[in-house]
């Protein structure tokens, strides 16, 4: 798509209407869009506001500067050409300026008397015409000069510079379908996250009852296992035999709290450090802690152990 940019041309107006007629029908014949002062009223603040306006809207600036200074904006005392240029150079637009050679201000004084020259401010313009020397800028003899600036200035502008330019509605694609797609795509997705979502919900209701039933297996196994438990642990004069499932239940606290292998500790501690844990640990019920600074080991429940425990008290409050 070729994109053709938006120029605006700057100068003071009455001494440079056939300096500005060039640059415009160069900027036309190269393909691109001029726009300018002549648009407006020379002088006017609230102008410039819209001209600042205008500047934005733009792709480059171009500045034609000839022998006089402009209107001075009272407040400032800039003339509004220098606010202009000053205002492109803060926007950072491409910009590049032809100032009148010397030689030709002599000749246009001439034949045009004074009032194409600066009396009141000269030293403003001195200065303003330093700085646009020191920015992209040639000099002009006569109005050739300018249409050969602005057609070899515009296109490596255009070449150097992503800028947005306009395009012909003819080269734009046809993005309809486009649109449709990516709306059919978006549909799609909302449907994948819904179902994604159900999925979820059912993998999750799965795995519960996957727990459940691997929990009612594990009650099974345990309640099958007897454990001896010897006379001194119970304060009698026989053994008793429990099964390993009801010690779980029945030392719980002890083991959420943790047991130790410590010495000089009650003998049912003890008993159930060295006989009972390792027989839950091999199901996944307790587990062996690491402590630091101590020559004595500990063990405690598992996560698995808590949720075991859990299982059982909500089947506990479902058969009561």
């Amino acid at each position: 798509m070729k994109k053709r940019l938006q120029v605006f041309v700057s100068s003071t107006y009455v001494d440079l209407i056939e300096e500005r007629q060039a640059a415009v029908s160069s900027i036309l014949k190269s393909g691109h869009i001029p726009a300018g002062m002549e648009l407006f009223t020379a002088g006017d603040k609230s102008q410039l506001e819209i001209i600042k306006r205008w500047i934005d809207e733009s792709d480059v600036y171009m500045l034609i500067l000839g022998g006089r200074y402009g209107s001075v904006e009272a407040e400032s005392g800039v003339s509004y050409t220098e606010l202009e240029y000053n205002y492109a150079l803060e926007a950072g637009k491409p910009l590049f300026a032809v100032v009148i050679h010397d030689a030709a201000l002599e000749e246009k004084v001439k034949a045009n008397g004074t009032a194409v020259m600066e009396t009141e401010r000269p030293s403003e313009l001195k200065l303003f015409k330093e700085k646009v020397l020191t920015n992209m800028s040639s000099f002009f003899e006569d109005l050739k000069d300018i249409r050969l600036c602005v057609m070899e200035s515009l296109p490596e502008i255009a070449a150097s510079r992503d800028l947005s330019g306009w395009v012909s509605g003819n080269e734009v694609p046809d993005t309809k379908g486009l649109v449709d797609e990516i709306a059919k795509l978006n549909a799609d997705v909302a449907k994948l996250v819904k179902e994604n979502s159900a999925l979820s919900k059912k993998l999750s209701q799965n795995t519960n009852l996957s727990s459940e039933q691997e929990f009612e297996e594990l009650t099974k196994i345990l309640q099958a296992i007897e454990i001896k438990i010897p006379p001194n642990i119970v304060d009698g004069k026989e053994d008793v035999t429990n099964t390993l499932y009801s010690l779980f239940l029945n030392v719980k606290e002890a083991l959420i709290n943790g047991v130790t292998n410590q010495t000089q500790q009650d003998d049912a501690v003890y008993f159930l450090y060295q006989n009972v844990c390792p027989k839950l640990q091999i199901h996944g019920l307790v587990q062996n802690d690491k402590v630091a600074s101590v020559r004595w080991r500990r063990t405690s429940i598992t996560k698995k152990g808590q949720d075991f425990l859990a299982f059982i008290e909500k089947k506990n409050l479902k058969n009561e």
